[in-house]
């Protein structure tokens, strides 16, 4: 089985591969091809997957390429996880939002527009060649901000594009742990759009759970989200939200908070990236080694910012390993092999959702088999919750919108509307500054 690689001179893609040396199955990856923009970076990732295959007789045979059209011919599945205007465009997303007084963050907010609107059209593009090239090939898209991508791609591969996201993931182990339950034996009532969800409830055995840890102040205050939150205000919501509603709920401290930073996170990461990949231009070099130490950075830094407002402290050693890789290869397994599971995936509404048309990807528990993801029912969101997946869902129509059309009247329509962005002016602030820091833009007219 085939599996290519976009974005495979990316920074994470040796958790994909390292995962995929760990099955045996039949029906395994045997190939993948890694494709991007950067030959460079290509090479350096490479290296790092030689050193993790070291030793392993029946590691997947690695290929890379620039030719996309040759990445994508004969795959079985597509794995996308491009950054359209690299970690440098991050970094200009954020210092322009900063600047205006709003968030920059790269799927929330003024960031996750512009992020959006470079990334949408380049998206597309990708979907309509998988279309022609590779039809029978399933895409699974990691791509930011993935929600708002994996809509677009839809909208030329339908229900063969699936979106993934590790956060929903992460927060359904950790209640689980703190409950002293299974996170495998559990069934996480998760609902929302990507990077805005909340957990409703956690069976376990036909039992909801969640109420007990609700009740329970000290237990609420002893994992990632009730640092961050605080135990009042989730009692107040009867619910745990995913981490990235902390930009909603306490947006003024967390823009204070990057404002006073010494670096955004994109300009962290920036700078930390290059020092690996400048490394991995030494032969020399130990390129596994070399890996490991800046993602244990990488990891241990994430959402800093919002733990420092918050007081939340550092994170906790079990939540920096990561995990969409997990979900990624469950999800090829499901599929591949009809090996039925149930995973929180990004898919399209069909009515799972009552105040979302049916077109809308959401992100939901779903059951996987050879037929792909199939959303399961779910409750119907409270008003608070409902007002706020309705308003960004409908920003995120508008960035469709001004992609397709190149309308900057439009852009700057889906900046106004979005509840991060309090002025009209600031939104016509921002479509000036991004396009004339982004190229990538310059189709906007």
């Amino acid at each position: 089985m085939r599996l290519t690689i976009l974005g495979g001179g990316g920074f994470r893609v040796p958790l994909v591969y390292g995962a995929l040396l760990g099955d045996r199955a039949e029906g395994r990856v045997t190939r993948v091809v890694l494709h991007d923009l950067d030959a460079g970076r290509l090479s350096a990732v490479a290296r790092v997957l030689a050193e993790q295959a070291a030793g392993d007789p029946d590691a997947p045979e690695v290929t890379v390429t620039t030719d996309l059209d040759e990445a994508l011919r004969g795959a079985d599945f597509v794995f996308s996880a491009i950054r359209v205007g690299g970690l440098e465009g991050r970094a200009a997303d954020e210092r322009v939002a900063l600047a205006q007084g709003v968030l920059g963050q790269e799927t929330v907010g003024a960031g996750g527009i512009a992020y959006g609107l470079r990334t949408v059209p380049v998206a597309v593009d990708i979907a309509r060649r998988v279309a022609r090239l590779a039809p029978d090939a399933w895409v699974i898209n990691f791509t930011n901000p993935a929600g708002l991508v994996t809509e677009a791609m839809s909208r030329h591969l339908g229900d063969r594009v699936i979106g993934i996201c590790d956060s929903p993931v992460g927060l359904g182990r950790r209640i689980a742990k703190v409950l002293g339950a299974n996170p495998r034996e559990a069934w996480i009532d998760y609902v929302g759009l990507n990077h805005l969800g909340w957990v409703r409830g956690l069976r376990v055995a036909g039992r909801d759970e969640l109420p007990r840890l609700l009740a329970d102040p000290d237990l609420l205050g002893s994992f990632e989200e009730g640092r961050l939150f605080g135990p009042q205000w989730l009692r107040s919501l009867g619910a745990v939200p995913n981490e990235y509603l902390h930009y909603y709920y306490f947006n003024r401290e967390t823009v204070r908070a990057y404002q006073r930073a010494e670096k955004t996170r994109g300009a962290f990461l920036r700078d930390q990236q290059a020092g690996f990949y400048e490394e991995m231009k030494h032969p020399e070099a130990a390129a596994l080694a070399s890996w490991e130490r800046t993602r244990a950075e990488r990891e241990a830094t994430y959402m800093a910012e919002n733990r420092d407002a918050a007081g939340a402290g550092e994170r906790e050693e079990d939540d920096l390993s990561g995990g969409y890789e997990k979900v990624a290869l469950a999800l090829m397994r499901a599929i591949a092999r009809d090996e039925r599971t149930t995973l929180i995936l990004n898919v399209r509404n069909r009515g799972t959702l009552s105040v979302l048309d049916t077109e809308a990807v959401i992100e939901v528990p779903c059951l996987v088999d050879a037929n792909g993801a199939h959303p399961v029912a779910v409750d119907p969101l409270p008003g608070h919750a409902a007002g706020l997946v309705c308003a960004v869902k409908a920003v995120e129509r508008e960035v469709l919108s001004a992609a397709e059309s190149g309308s900057r009247t439009t852009a700057v329509k889906a900046f106004a509307l979005h509840p991060l962005v309090d002025s009209v002016a600031v939104a016509h602030a921002l479509v000036d500054g991004y396009t004339s820091v982004h190229p990538g833009l310059a189709y906007l007219t």
